[in-house]
């Protein structure tokens, strides 16, 4: 069987056996353990005692909340990535085999922060590095020792990107007015490129 929140191919076999684990936990401790995920997914942390907490009840073990974790993990940022609304949602979910209550359950919280996530996924994605500062010049060289003329402007550029969370890398080059050009034209093609792709 196929399902929209798996971009249309079978649900992985790992995420099937998680909802077994899932369908332990009572609906309104579901949605408190998936609102710690969500936390998780929109940028925070999560509080294990409290994930403890809401799984106490049904007696899981810390492979289980880890594995579980995991599930909602990708079931919340495959709907988000495949923008599958809350309704399609629900009724896979219960194809899958969790119950009706928990599939709302679920769908609740996803559709508390939807957006939010969406948004925060489409930042994040594809992103190897950060632009900390972008810096340019002009420079007219007018003659030097090799040449006696020249007659060309020259553009310095300046780029410190953040490569990891703590470190930073410049990259500095110079180019003619032509490869400089060429330059912004393959930039704006690339960025068109990329806005036909999130339509």
């Amino acid at each position: 069987m196929r399902f929209r929140f798996c971009g249309d191919l079978d649900c992985p076999d790992w995420v099937l056996a998680e909802i077994s684990i899932l369908s332990r936990i009572s609906s309104v401790k579901l949605k408190l353990f998936c609102q710690q995920v969500m936390l998780h997914l929109l940028g925070g942390s999560i509080d294990y005692n409290k994930v403890n907490k809401f799984t106490a009840d049904a007696k899981l073990e810390i492979n289980d909340i880890k594995a579980a974790i995991a599930a909602v993990d990708f079931i919340f940022t495959n709907s988000a990535k495949y923008q599958v609304n809350s309704e399609i949602l629900s009724n896979e979910l219960q194809q899958l085999g969790l119950p009706k209550e928990l599939a709302i359950s679920m769908c609740k919280v996803l559709d508390e922060n939807g957006e939010k996530l969406y948004s925060n996924l489409k930042q994040n994605s594809l992103r190897l590095s950060r632009m900390e500062r972008f810096d340019w010049r002009v420079d007219y060289v007018l003659s030097s020792s090799h040449q006696d003329e020249i007659n060309e402007a020259e553009i310095q550029i300046l780029i410190k990107k953040q490569s990891t969370e703590s470190l930073s890398e410049t990259v500095t080059f110079s180019c003619t007015n032509e490869k400089l050009r060429c330059l912004l034209a393959d930039l704006k093609y690339a960025y068109k490129l990329i806005e036909d792709l999130s339509l």
